[in-house]
């Protein structure tokens, strides 16, 4: 890509060190906040390339560890209550009382859009 669109590559080493480089937050911690990032959106290649940059600006392997299991909290926790279309908790609805008969009555037509609508 680099070859290809030189000047979007630029841009985007442009963008990376205006956001690495200076701020209110260190090197350190914005490399552990892309750690927990990569983590979130399964990029190993990220993560090995933060963590080694988050050791060279003086993280502990304990600091990137807590990175990753706050990443790994905020992937399980927005799990719990991520939907909410049927204008209650679909975990709610899936645990509760009411029938799929029920459920089917109260779709709208936007609803059966969805790959899961009949």
């Amino acid at each position: 890509m680099n070859e290809i669109l030189p000047d979007t590559a630029e841009a985007f080493g442009k963008l990376r060190d205006s956001i690495f480089q200076g701020g209110e937050l260190d090197r350190k911690t914005k490399e552990l906040i892309a750690i927990a990032s990569s983590v979130l959106m399964r990029c190993q290649f990220c993560v090995d390339t933060h963590s080694q940059r988050a050791v060279a600006a003086g993280a502990s392997k304990k600091e990137i560890a807590e990175a990753i299991a706050i990443a790994m909290f905020i992937a399980g926790g927005s799990q719990l209550g991520w939907t909410n279309i049927y204008g209650e908790n679909v975990y709610d609805i899936i645990f509760g009382e009411k029938k799929s008969e029920e459920l089917e009555e109260e779709k709208t037509e936007k609803d059966k859009g969805c790959c899961c609508g009949k």
